[in-house]
């Protein structure tokens, strides 16, 4: 089976980190030219689609498709009913978001790059489940969780950024130069993130942070 792999949706492990859970199917395959999530709503009236617009450089127009049950999208102010079956393409800029209207229901989201740039994998998967730590402040526990994940050398900007934020915040400046050196070194508009992030701001007045930004 060289060349190609096969899974069912229920066997890619669901990923919870406190908003809908969603199965990285990218993630699962090693997908690096696009990106492609399911995400699955435990109840009717649950967000499926977290609210966002693709507004940055990075990412770009979406695709989606209700594997099953019906969802409600709501797009820059208008609303879309989509049964099962049913695409919606949505271009980079627009705010979007969805709503399930029946318990169970499963969202296909696939996406690429900004317009005239291939698609770059951000990683945010990997980081997701981390996510509640450093939203709750425990740094050090998601300094230790990330390590193995480290240490394989991902090629993901968000992992690195994220947890330079961390080292940041502990006071951990080697560490954090480390990391947000590597990230930009992945994505060079990470560095525009970090001129201005205040999870950073104990990194501004070393001359090692300004040679990675490029300030």
């Amino acid at each position: 089976m060289d060349g190609y792999a096969v899974a069912r949706l229920d066997e890619i492990t669901e990923v919870e980190d406190g908003r809908c859970p969603f199965r990285p199917v990218r993630q699962h395959f090693g997908i690096m030219t696009f990106g492609v999530t399911a995400w699955t709503a435990p109840a009717a009236g649950d967000r499926v689609i977290n609210e966002h617009d693709e507004s940055d450089d990075v990412d770009g127009e979406e695709l989606y498709l209700v594997l099953s049950g019906r969802a409600r999208f709501e797009i820059a102010g208008e609303t879309v009913e989509a049964a099962e079956g049913t695409f919606v393409a949505v271009p980079a800029g627009l705010m979007r978001t969805a709503f399930a209207e029946e318990a169970g229901t499963t969202l296909i989201a696939i996406g690429g790059g900004a317009q005239g740039r291939p698609y770059v994998p951000l990683g945010w998967e990997v980081w997701s489940p981390l996510r509640p730590l450093f939203a709750e402040g425990r740094h050090e526990e998601v300094i230790e969780r990330a390590g193995p994940l480290l240490e394989a050398e991902p090629p993901y900007a968000a992992l690195f950024y994220n947890v330079a934020c961390s080292e940041a915040l502990l006071g951990r400046t080697e560490d954090a130069l480390g990391h947000l050196r590597r990230a930009v070194e992945l994505l060079p508009d990470v560095a525009d993130f970090a001129r201005e992030d205040e999870d950073l701001v104990a990194l501004r007045d070393d001359p090692t942070f300004t040679e990675i930004i490029g300030v």
